[in-house]
């Protein structure tokens, strides 16, 4: 278990970079978190710890905590699952090969992705990788990117309502560990699992209480039900099912930079919560000011 710090306030948990598919790099992001006025941060590139050394870099002169974390894609079914995973060790060998892979996986699935709509449409696989930067881990929102720079589409979110949707038969899933299996990793790895944007598909689509107990069963800390995309008729549920296992309720933002209209801080986790989380992680450590 780690030490909580003397002091702990409110947080944004859920925030990307350009390490994964955010449009502002982790030093960037740092000083837009203290712009506005938060006390910290969880830093959760998808699938990857490799923003953490220049967030950290960054926590003396912005004055902001770094909680140090990653998006762990899982998948349920044909369902994409998306579990927060903060203060792990991010060297853990199995927690390691697992992300390799999904990110691999990642990587060949988006070319073929750009390869159907390349029948259709005006698209390379050079124009995605001009909207990277070294070490991204590639994804769809870069296709939406490209997409966006050669004039098909007007924003990211148009070409994920569009050309990006399943409806129109050229995506496809990449990789996953079911969820079960991404909690038990986390935990193994000395980290805190949360489940992220629980609600998006409405209280009719909440997960069931049976998975949900086997997942808290197994480690599970907390649900992200304060999030923006998280429709209001499912948050009662969600805090209901919350209640009745044990688990923490954490808010974020799921900043993008310029990729979603999601506002930096306007969803945070109280500072108990934040405190709680800490406490529980020992994979790694958070980086105060």
């Amino acid at each position: 278990m780690s030490e909580a710090p003397a002091v702990v306030g409110d947080a944004d948990l859920h925030t990307h970079s350009t390490v994964s598919d955010g449009t502002e790099a982790p030093a960037v992001l740092m000083a837009q978190a203290a712009a506005a006025g938060l006390w910290g941060i969880a830093l959760t590139d998808h699938d990857s710890t490799s923003g953490w050394a220049e967030a950290a870099a960054a926590v003396p002169a912005t004055g902001v905590a770094l909680i140090p974390g990653m998006e762990l894609s899982t998948r349920e079914g044909f369902m994409s699952v998306h579990m927060l995973a903060y203060l792990i060790d991010p060297s853990d060998e199995r927690l390691l090969a697992e992300t390799t892979r999904i990110r691999e996986s990642r990587v060949s699935r988006a070319e073929e992705i750009v390869r159907r709509i390349g029948r259709d449409y005006d698209l390379s696989w050079d124009d995605v990788l001009a909207q990277t930067v070294e070490g991204t881990t590639i994804g769809r929102p870069h296709i939406a990117d490209a997409l966006v720079a050669r004039g098909h589409v007007s924003t990211r979110s148009a070409a994920f309502a569009g050309i990006l949707h399943p409806r129109a038969g050229y995506a496809q899933p990449h990789y996953a560990p079911d969820p079960l299996t991404g909690v038990r990793l986390i935990r193994a790895a000395g980290g805190v699992p949360v489940l992220a944007h629980p609600g998006t598909r409405g209280a009719e689509r909440v997960i069931p209480p049976d998975r949900l107990a086997r997942l808290a069963d197994a480690g599970l800390f907390g649900l992200e039900v304060d999030h923006p995309e998280n429709r209001a008729d499912a948050k009662p549920r969600l805090r209901a099912l919350a209640q009745q296992y044990g688990l923490a309720v954490t808010g974020s933002s799921d900043y993008h930079g310029a990729g979603k209209p999601n506002r930096l801080a306007e969803c945070t986790t109280p500072s108990a919560v934040v405190e709680r989380l800490i406490a529980e992680g020992h994979g790694s450590t958070p980086v105060l000011p």
